[in-house]
């Protein structure tokens, strides 16, 4: 049943359909799976009775399909209320609360047939790539255990690289699908703005900086996750036929990149370059310190308006990143916020004129390689000192400031033996056409093919 775990979810799903797998012997499978590596790695917590576990995939063995999830054990990352689950977001405040619903996400899941077996671990609160808190503790890295597995889906991206599922859900508001994905040598997908329904009707402007998406080790089962977290919606596409890519580099020297990063991702636009794409250098459209401000405080905004009642009621129990966000985020004046918007404008509008050329944008998924796992966040790369808990993460910054659809692509290994990883960036609604060029580049290189050494 080894084999069976190196399988995708579509791989899987059509094997369950044509009776030629039992979701008996897959929750089995799963269940040794996760005994055998998960003490050591840490991706799945809060996970449920396996007795319990077996008898749904007995039932699920005896009913009819309720979708191409039907008897796939699936782990949902623990910022998503599940109903009779613990969903504890990483923080004390939570270490103990059992939700009494479904989140959209959750409730989606189930009704496309997937057994929902636990969760997978995150940050406290989600903020910051890196995923360790006070009630769960670090998730390690599958590749070197001594070193991050990214965040904050980081969970997620280890529990698919050590096959202890197929396929996940994430969610990115700072790089969270495309970090971890590069760390864990699998893809992570951050839809365009508004394309996955959200439950936060009360702050409509974090669906425009986060949002909901899938992760895999393949990605038709990216492109059949999104179909059923958007309800649907997702469209599937075609990628152009010479595809026209804008490389972006570091962004002119505004982002530090520690040694290598770069030559990974020029041996990635090689590989793109031999399989007919087109990839030319393009300049800074707007200065990165544009981005930084405008993206900062519409985060710290929100972040506030979400847990400025805990801190204000429990300061003790929130950690540094929190207190970083809420304090910004209450200094604010409305004259910022309008700035912060009128900012984002310019960058979006000047991204809409790099798509009138290019069919995607290219930057490095990280700015380094994974850290130690006992240190809280990086503070310098490359002889460059981080102003802040978040700085080393600004890469991720154009996609989720524009609310752009971005795939974060596997793209081999350093000379470290670490994976590390690009993001291909299309214009907003362009989903279809960037999952298309993602499945060109999986045909083409199948990184994910390679396990780590477990």
């Amino acid at each position: 049943m080894t084999d069976i775990l190196n399988l995708g979810a579509c791989a899987l799903s059509a094997r369950i359909a044509s009776g030629d797998l039992s979701p008996v012997d897959l929750m089995q499978a799963t269940l040794a799976r996760i005994q055998a590596v998960n003490p050591d790695l840490n991706a799945i917590v809060s996970l449920r009775d396996p007795d319990v576990l077996l008898a749904e995939a007995k039932a699920a063995e005896r009913a009819p399909s309720r979708g191409w999830l039907h008897g796939i054990p699936v782990a949902v990352k623990d910022l998503v209320a599940t109903e009779g689950l613990r969903t504890t977001s990483g923080s004390p405040l939570f270490a103990d609360f059992v939700p009494a619903a479904d989140d959209g996400l959750a409730r989606r899941l189930r009704a496309a047939g997937a057994i929902i077996i636990g969760k997978t671990n995150v940050p406290e609160w989600g903020l910051g790539s890196h995923s360790v808190n006070p009630v769960h503790g670090p998730t390690r890295n599958p590749w070197d255990r001594s070193r991050s597995a990214g965040g904050s889906s980081g969970g997620a991206g280890v529990a698919l690289a050590a096959r202890m599922v197929a396929v996940a859900d994430g969610s990115d508001m700072m790089g969270s699908l495309r970090n971890p994905a590069a760390w864990n040598n699998v893809y992570g997908f951050r839809p365009t703005a508004g394309l996955v329904p959200s439950d936060a009707k009360d702050l409509a402007i974090l669906h425009r900086l986060s949002t909901d998406g899938p992760m895999a080790r393949d990605v038709a089962d990216l492109e059949a996750l999104l179909a059923t977290l958007s309800d649907g919606a997702y469209a599937p596409g075609e990628a152009p036929a010479t595809p026209r890519i804008g490389w972006l580099g570091d962004w002119g020297g505004a982002y530090p990149m520690e040694a290598g990063i770069l030559d990974l991702a020029g041996s990635a636009i090689a590989r793109m370059q031999e399989i007919g794409w087109l990839v030319e250098d393009v300049a800074p459209p707007v200065p990165a310190e544009l981005l930084w401000e405008s993206w900062t405080h519409l985060r710290a905004h929100v972040t506030a308006l979400k847990l400025g009642a805990h801190h204000a009621a429990h300061p003790e129990m929130l950690n540094a990143q929190a207190h970083h966000e809420v304090e910004t985020g209450l200094r604010l004046t409305g004259a910022d916020i309008v700035r912060a918007v009128a900012l984002r404008q310019q960058w979006l509008d000047a991204a809409a004129s790099l798509f009138e050329t290019y069919d995607a944008l290219l930057l490095p998924s990280t700015q380094l390689w994974p850290f130690p796992v006992e240190t809280r966040w990086p503070t310098e790369i490359a002889g460059v000192e981080m102003d802040t808990y978040h700085r080393w993460m600004e890469v991720v910054v154009p996609a989720s400031l524009g609310g752009l659809p971005a795939l974060a692509l596997p793209a081999g290994f350093g000379a470290n033996g670490l994976p590390g990883g690009v993001q291909l960036i299309g214009p907003s609604g362009a989903d279809g056409r960037i999952l298309a060029l993602g499945r060109a580049w999986h045909a083409a290189t199948n990184w994910t093919a390679q396990r780590p050494p477990l």
